[in-house]
């Protein structure tokens, strides 16, 4: 892969794949987002969000709980959502939100996958050539 992919990429989902690349909450997305995407509907989102994942860049997944081996509690991405459920989940507003309790278990998370990784890492390869 080369920058050319990331060229290519609208900043929506270059704020997309940002995110993948942290591991962030789906909510997080908004502070990478240009002013000008801030204000598209969450279903226009979604469908940019959902061609990076046709593409096999970017995994959704909800946040799970973990404990380290020394009985540290924290978080991880968890199950995968599933295909048949992706455009329902990416489309409602709630889950473009951060939860107003704080319980981040169950959030909808991106995770980058090892084809994403590809035009991530070949970034920053590239620009720090």
């Amino acid at each position: 892969m080369s920058e050319h992919e990331w060229q290519a990429l609208t900043k929506s989902e270059e704020a997309f794949m940002v995110n993948s690349y942290e591991i962030d909450v789906l909510a997080g997305v908004w502070g990478d987002l240009d002013d000008a995407d801030q204000f598209w509907p969450v279903k226009e989102l979604a469908g940019a969000l959902l061609t990076l994942i046709d593409r096999g860049w970017i995994e959704v997944r909800r946040v799970a709980p973990w404990t380290s081996p020394p009985g540290e509690r924290g978080l991880q991405p968890g199950e995968l959502v599933p295909c048949v459920q992706l455009p329902a989940v990416l489309e409602d507003a709630a889950n473009w939100e951060y939860p107003d309790d704080g319980n981040w278990i169950g959030a909808v998370t991106l995770v980058e996958t090892e084809a994403g990784k590809k035009i991530t890492r070949r970034v920053s390869e590239e620009t720090a050539e």
